[in-house]
């Protein structure tokens, strides 16, 4: 007979001097500036695990206390006072200090912890030995390894046989194999019921709102260096997609039954394989979901007209595209292996095709100049993006890119508070930290003062065509006037 286990996975709260984090769900978490004050990213990890524990018949609850805006001091009372066995916490490499010590006042309330997310360093055997108060390490992705620990918990059965798992065994540090990639259509639709989901936006050119997050596929094929999910998540170039049929059942029922007006597909590389693409828009089509804006993350030198072209058709509304440089060695030099040429041409024709663009690039690659980075930002505003993000390089622990710096003897910092690309946390080459920074701050001023500009062209271009219109209605008028009493003269003359 199994032992009945609830469980409560947790978004825990994560704040700095008054701002609020981003962690889960998120590739760059960080504490969130006024700019992108409303901006949070769906959990979903959180989501996906306790959408499969349910469907397993398994006791479980979700909170999302960043999303909810629950302070430490209410977070601490709300769990003491919830009936469960095991607190699941998803941490990250920027907010590890501060989960940490929340995680050790959590535990002194005699909750067991499960610790999961995309740190490398939670995934050592050292860290178990380190911190006690932690009982068990999720590695990678963590939802069927979840799954398999509750059910040996419940049963009472050895855990050697669960893969991606690290725990203790007496006072013995147990790190059992890697979890293979598995068949992301195993999993059911995330968690959304028991979430504010009215909080979550990601929603890139200004799309509708309110709008819902989704992912259509999970890991990416290519390589490029400093990316940190497929390497400290996924543990590889595992690319795997979910039924299109699915999916767009999926859509069709966020947009038609809950209401959202439109939908961000959060994919690491939502544009992988144009027949799969041509087949998704068809489908979009076929139920008339085009009505509908959608947007999605892609690779831009993946691209083609006909592929944008069906997009268009299908509702697509906007399109991230990570550019990153405006220099093709620097790209190489950490394996992008992206066509730039072909990556700005797409850009264009995306713009030409109406369909909105957000851009982002990053500072600091190696062998980054002055000369590079102000390329870069030419290139930002020439390519005229609906909206852009510049970030500095970060070498997030258990990256190649991190490996790389490290083995060119290069000075890496251990603060882990400045892994959240707004801060310099490594000594550049030929940069200074100052430098970095500041140029980032020059970048956003420029495009901003770029755009302000266009803005104002645009309008003062509005203004004159209705200057210039009403003028043409008048003559249309006064011509029609003249003609009218022409006419009526005419007229009085014959029957005078």
């Amino acid at each position: 007979m199994r032992k009945r286990i609830k469980i409560l996975l947790v978004n825990l709260p994560w704040q700095k001097e008054g701002k609020w984090g981003v962690r889960a769900g998120s590739r760059w978490p960080h504490i969130k500036d006024a700019v992108e004050e409303n901006y949070l990213p769906f959990p979903f990890f959180l989501a996906y695990a306790t959408a499969l524990l349910q469907k397993e018949g398994i006791e479980t609850r979700i909170i999302d206390a960043i999303a909810e805006e629950i302070e430490e001091k209410e977070f601490l009372e709300k769990v003491s006072r919830i009936n469960f066995d095991y607190l699941v916490a998803e941490t990250s490499i920027p907010s590890f200090y501060y989960d940490i010590n929340l995680l050790k006042k959590i535990s002194a309330l005699g909750i067991r912890i499960i610790l999961c997310g995309p740190n490398i360093q939670i995934c050592q055997e050292d860290f178990l030995s380190k911190n006690r108060f932690i009982d068990f390490v999720l590695c990678g992705e963590y939802e069927f390894t979840l799954l398999e620990l509750v059910r040996c918990l419940q049963e009472g059965r050895i855990m050697s046989g669960v893969k991606g798992l690290i725990y203790r065994e007496g006072e013995k540090i147990i790190n059992t194999d890697r979890r293979p990639p598995f068949d992301i259509n195993l999993l059911p639709w995330p968690e959304r019921d028991n979430l504010p989901m009215e909080k979550y936006l990601d929603a890139p050119g200004a799309m509708l709102t309110p709008s819902v997050q989704m992912v259509a596929s999970r890991g990416c094929p290519f390589r490029c260096q400093f990316c940190l999910w497929p390497q400290v998540i996924y543990f590889g170039r595992h690319y795997r997609t979910r039924n299109i049929k699915d999916t767009v059942d999926e859509m069709e029922f966020l947009l038609r039954e809950k209401g959202f007006k439109s939908v961000y597909f959060d994919d690491d590389t939502f544009n992988i394989g144009k027949e799969r693409m041509l087949a998704f828009c068809r489908e979009v089509i076929k139920r008339g979901l085009n009505k509908f804006q959608w947007a999605i993350m892609a690779r831009a030198d993946l691209m083609d007209e006909e592929i944008l072209e069906n997009m268009k058709k299908a509702g697509l509304w906007a399109v991230k595209y990570g550019i990153e440089s405006a220099n093709q060695r620097l790209l190489d030099n950490i394996q992008k292996d992206m066509n730039l040429k072909k990556a700005i041409r797409i850009v264009r024709l995306t713009n030409r095709l109406g369909i909105r663009t957000h851009l982002a690039f990053t500072f600091g690659l190696p062998g980054e100049t002055e000369r590079t980075i102000k390329d870069t930002i030419e290139l930002a505003q020439k390519l005229n993006p609906f909206s852009v993000q510049f970030s500095i390089m970060t070498p997030f622990p258990g990256t190649k890119y991190y490996e790389v710096l490290k083995q060119r003897g290069v000075d890496i910092s251990d603060d882990l508070n400045l892994y959240d690309g707004n801060h310099v946390c490594f000594k550049s080459e030929g940069l200074s930290s100052s430098q970095l920074t500041t140029y980032k701050k020059i970048a956003y001023s420029k495009w901003r003062s770029s755009r302000d500009l266009k803005d104002n062209l645009k309008n003062k271009s509005k203004d004159l065509w209705f200057l210039l219109s009403q003028r043409k209605f008048l003559d249309i008028i006064l011509r029609a006037r003249s003609k009218f009493k022409a006419a009526l003269e005419l007229f009085l003359g014959r029957y005078d």
